[in-house]
């Protein structure tokens, strides 16, 4: 059965978006979306039987792919020993999102998002049975890895748009900043449980036979779409075309006709800068910044300093939802942003292990709650013939250009060190954001 969400009607210079349940207004202002839903239930979207559901397939879906990174990249390292495969096991991952993220969404607005999703398991599934198979066979070569990893890479691509209109369509307007922020906190707690599943189904079972055993993980969240009535689309939305083309091109062609609503622009910009000046760049140098904290390499200290951004993005979205704290606004999502920079460049300058540690936590939260609030406020804002684009244009921005953090945090790391290399490129970063929250305040007065 659908979830009744809370119906309104959209007006922000674009087009009048009305959900047919009912006849509420919303009002024009930007800040004013968060009245939508007011009532702060803790983890509302869970009120949804079917997200239910969905929260626990997908975050299965979630975990196998973590869990394939940590084997399949373990089991590269030791049969070829090439840091030219790893450097592409990276571009891989994020290129894909810069190039076919918004041709994708495009995909979404027009065809069904249970049969894209069930593509996008079936080709996560493939992958991971066929680097089992060449492992236990021996019979891996370098571009069976190439070919396997851009693979990968395509498919989390083809989920991510059609995955938002499906949750959009389950719990409504109403929900839906709870949604994101749930789905959001399941993905952080499938990169925290992937590495130590990953690392128990290598010790149990062996890589082999770990990976297909993983790729059988995929299956539930295929298998549940086969049983619901959701499309990702409420209603026939007239005006909905094909993409016009690939990667920069189709992304401009998207963002200049939304160019007159400053919330969509302000949280497509504050997910590309995020993600271009610092991403999860910081990641890939944690050995460093563990050996200049004290910290060996192989022990716990280390491992907890890898683990504390997701688990500070796992336990803030909890403690988030249970609140209902942080209805979306666009300022709301920059300051977010803006303490998220303070702590990462705090991060950066740390003198000792235990703040180190307690910053890369808080820097968890900030980043899931600025990261799920501009998601959000691009589904809202957008118009519905528009949707599956611009999220595949917030994709694009907020998980495409992570592909060039490498550059601003590790490349240049390299000629002054990692420390100053992050602590430089996130105040960049704050400056650029602040510069954003000046832009945006007009947006959020009209």
């Amino acid at each position: 059965m659908h979830a009744t969400g809370l119906s309104a009607t959209f007006s922000f210079g674009m087009e009048s978006v009305t959900d047919e349940k009912t006849e509420r207004s919303l009002p024009r202002s930007v800040d004013s979306a968060a009245t939508v839903g007011r009532e702060q239930v803790a983890f509302a979207a869970l009120r949804h039987h079917d997200f239910r559901l969905y929260f626990v397939t997908s975050m299965l879906a979630m975990m196998a792919d973590n869990i394939e990174h940590v084997i399949s990249y373990w089991v590269m390292f030791e049969v070829f020993h090439s840091p030219v495969l790893g450097g592409f096991a990276v571009v891989s991952h994020w290129t894909p999102f810069l190039l076919f993220s918004v041709y994708f969404g495009a995909l979404a607005d027009r065809f069904d998002c249970r049969r894209i999703i069930q593509i996008s398991q079936l080709m996560f599934m493939g992958v991971s049975l066929t680097w089992g198979l060449l492992f236990l066979t021996n019979t891996i070569q370098i571009w069976h890895a190439a070919v396997l990893l851009v693979v990968h890479g395509l498919a989390g691509v083809l989920w991510g748009p059609a995955s938002q209109l499906i949750i959009h369509e389950i719990v409504g307007v109403e929900h839906l900043q709870s949604a994101v922020r749930l789905s959001s906190t399941s993905r952080q707690l499938g990169i925290l449980l992937g590495p130590a599943v990953g690392g128990a189904l290598m010790l149990l079972l062996g890589p082999s036979i770990g990976l297909i055993v993983n790729g059988l993980l995929y299956l539930p969240l295929a298998v549940w779409l086969m049983l619901v009535p959701y499309t990702g689309h409420r209603r026939k939305v007239p005006g909905i075309g094909k993409a016009r083309g690939f990667g920069v091109k189709e992304a401009l062609n998207v963002l200049r006709e939304v160019s007159g609503n400053r919330a969509i622009v302000s949280m497509v910009l504050l997910g590309g800068f995020s993600a271009l000046f610092v991403g999860n760049a910081f990641q890939a140098q944690m050995p460093e910044y563990a050996h200049d904290l004290g910290a060996d390499k192989e022990g716990f200290a280390y491992s907890a300093l890898l683990a504390a951004n997701a688990a500070g993005a796992v336990i803030g979205g909890l403690l988030l939802e249970g609140r209902g704290l942080l209805q979306p606004r666009v300022r709301t999502a920059i300051v977010c942003c803006i303490l998220w920079c303070l702590v990462i460049a705090g991060f950066a300058a740390a003198p000792n292990y235990p703040l180190a540690f307690t910053l890369l936590f808080l820097a968890g939260v900030f980043n899931l709650a600025f990261n799920s609030m501009a998601q959000t406020l691009v589904q809202l804002l957008a118009p519905s013939h528009l949707r599956g684009r611009l999220i595949g244009l917030f994709s694009m921005s907020n998980s495409g250009l992570r592909a060039f953090s490498g550059l601003t945090v590790g490349v240049l790391g390299g000629f002054i060190g990692v420390h100053w290399s992050l602590g430089l490129s996130a105040a960049t970063l704050l400056a650029v954001t602040i510069a954003l929250f000046a832009f945006a305040i007009p947006s959020s007065r009209e």
